[in-house]
Formats: structure tokens, sequence, C-alpha cells
């Protein structure tokens, strides 16, 4: 299933998609999660029991492909309740392989991607996640009013607050770049956005923190890291006026409930 967000509306044909590949068309931009949402409803409709969802430039193995849904379906044989599970991302640029993450009072903590057996995370991003679409119902879809950052965290969290485990796999990898050309402050690489991009991360961020069932230990760490973030993209990333303007339109939309596409 392809869901395109460009405002070209194309034919599978043109894409080179396979027959049996469904195509939807936007003809706009609806947001990361309304994209989501259509993909997954209609692998329910046909009958799916999990959806690997993927970006455009992601690069999954046939590996992946293969042991995801059969890591997911053994987990589920093991009567745990499991609404995601993904891999460890690989981006070259960043360093080489993610760790997985854990919610902590002002600092993420850090999980090495070793072994063989899923490790619980607190979230995943979507690109390579595997979806358990028997408990996409009582989860709910993904968060439509964020359109597009923090999409993954939201559903992972509201996953976890509905009781449900979020897993990576240590085992497996995906190559995956994340956002655009990273900046490299005082030694360490950030990966790179447009000045639209920080203006819905930072947005976003401050209507998770408002929200109850996000938890306590992911919202100190973004108050602490908030102002960090300002002043790189502040600073270091150009044009510098347009990613300050629109980072602190952001934040004024977070703290007065704006929600949606800018």
């Amino acid at each position: 299933m392809v869901v395109d967000n460009t405002e070209t509306v194309s034919t599978p044909e043109a894409l080179g998609l396979d027959r049996r590949v469904g195509y939807v068309a936007n003809g706009a931009n609806l947001g990361i999660a309304t994209a989501l949402n259509q993909g997954v409803e209609r692998l329910i409709a046909a009958g799916c029991t999990a959806a690997l969802l993927f970006d455009q430039d992601s690069e999954p193995s046939d590996e992946l492909l293969i042991e995801l849904p059969r890591t997911m379906a053994a987990e589920r044989m093991r009567n745990r309740r499991v609404a995601l599970i993904g891999p460890a991302y690989e981006d070259a640029r960043l360093g080489g392989v993610a760790p997985f993450v854990r919610f902590g009072y002002v600092k993420l903590r850090r999980i090495r991607p070793d072994g063989v057996q899923p490790v619980e995370v607190d979230f995943l991003i979507t690109s390579g996640s595997c979806v358990n679409l028997a408990v996409w119902r009582d989860i709910g879809p993904m968060d439509d009013s964020l359109f597009i950052d923090f999409v993954d965290l939201e559903w992972c969290v509201r996953a976890r607050s509905k009781g449900y485990a979020v897993l990576g796999a240590p085992a497996l990898r995906l190559k995956h770049e994340l956002g655009g050309e990273p900046v490299k402050v005082f030694g360490r690489s950030y990966p790179g956005h447009s000045a639209v991009r920080h203006y819905y991360l930072f947005r976003n961020a401050i209507a998770l923190i408002r929200r109850a069932y996000v938890p306590w230990s992911w919202k100190s760490t973004e108050l602490v890291k908030m102002p960090v973030r300002l002043a790189i993209y502040a600073l270091f990333m150009q044009p510098r006026m347009a990613h300050l303007r629109l980072s602190m339109l952001g934040i004024w939309h977070g703290l007065t409930g704006r929600t949606g596409a800018l």
C-alpha cells in the first residue's frame, strides 16, 4: 500500500508499482498521521494482521520484511500485549546504529541494540515499525492534529498508557536517514530539518507536554532539550531568522493550542 502525499496525482503504473500494490493519491500533503491512518485502514479492510510502515527513503532488507511480522506473531503466541515492534535504525551520517530509547527524568536512557531478544522501549520511529493491527482499534489511529513530528512517539505513549508493549528488535537493522543534512555543533551531529519542520517540532512538543497521559519523565527531558534545540536551530542552521521565527511561532501555537497544518 502506497499513500502519496505529494501535490502531483500520479498512477500506480507511472510509479512502477506492482498491480498488487494499492495506491492512494491525496493530491496534497495531509500529514504523516493521516497518510498512515489511510494505509492502515485499507490493510485492515483487506484482512491483514500486521502493517509494516516505511518512509519513502527507507531501505528495508528482505530479512527485515520477513522477521518483523514473524517476531510479532511469536510475541502474540506468548500472549504478550504488543502494539509495535521495530528494528534499530542505521544512519551513517549520525554515527551509525542508533540506540533504543527509554524515557528518563531530564535525560533519555539509551539502550544498545545487542542480542536477539526483543527489548521493551518507550517509543520507536515510524519507519520500519510493525504494527499489531489486532489492537489498532483499541489504541486508536495516529493523531492527525499533530500533522508531522512526534506522531510516532505520541502513538507509542498512548499504546503504553493502555497496557501495550512497544518492543525493539536488536538483531534487525533498517537503513534510514533521519532528517536532512546533519549539522555539527561542538563535535556532535544533529539532524537537519527545514524551518517548517522545526515549527512542528516545537509546537507538538508543547502540545504533548500538556497531555496528562504523556509521562513526566519524557516531559522533563523535553523541557531541558527545548532551549538547547532553539539555540542550535537559530544559530547554526540557515537561514537563521527563518528557523528562529518558525520555532518561536511553533512555541506560541503549542501554548495556545493550535494544531493541524501550518
